[in-house]
C-alpha cells in the first residue's frame, strides 16, 4: 500500500531566502536573489521535488523564437524553458550572438559575467525579466 501526501508552497522574495521542508527527509531549497520560485513536493516512494520556471510564459516564448532564429534552427525544433543551448549545438560563440539578440530585443545590457552563467531558455528568460525590472525601477 503506497502512502501519498504532497505540499505546494509558493513565494515571492526580493533578499535570498531559505525554505526547509521535511517530510522524512529535510530538503532545503535556495532562492538565490530570484524574485519568484514556486515548486511542488510530492512524496511518494521515492520522493520527488518540481521546480516551476519562474518566467512569464510569453518571455519564455520570446526567448525561445530569438534562439532559433540566432541558431538558424527549423520553425518546427521545440525550444522549451528547460532547453539546454548546448543541446541545440550552440558554441560559445553561438551563446554570445544569443544573448546580444536578447539584449537588442529586450532593451537591457547582461553584465558579461552573468550572460555567461546562461545554459538553458528559462535562466535567460529569469535574468531577462529581472533586468527589465531593473530598469523600469
Amino acid at each position: 500500500m503506497a502512502i501519498s501526501s504532497s505540499a505546494s508552497v509558493s513565494m515571492q522574495a526580493r533578499v535570498p531566502a531559505t525554505v526547509r521542508v521535511s517530510l522524512q527527509k529535510p530538503v532545503s531549497i535556495f532562492n538565490y536573489g530570484k524574485t519568484n520560485l514556486s515548486f511542488n513536493l510530492r512524496h511518494r516512494t521515492p520522493a520527488r521535488l518540481t521546480i516551476s520556471c519562474a518566467a512569464k510564459q510569453e518571455t519564455v516564448e520570446k526567448v525561445s523564437e530569438i534562439v532559433k532564429k540566432q541558431l538558424s534552427l527549423a520553425a518546427s525544433q521545440q525550444v522549451t524553458a528547460e532547453t539546454k543551448f548546448t543541446d541545440l549545438g550552440a558554441d560559445s560563440l553561438d551563446t554570445v550572438e544569443i544573448v546580444m539578440g536578447l539584449e537588442e530585443e529586450f532593451g537591457i545590457t547582461m553584465a558579461e559575467e552573468r550572460a555567461q552563467k546562461i545554459a538553458t531558455v528559462e535562466q535567460a528568460a529569469e535574468l531577462i525579466e529581472e533586468l527589465v525590472k531593473e530598469k523600469d525601477a
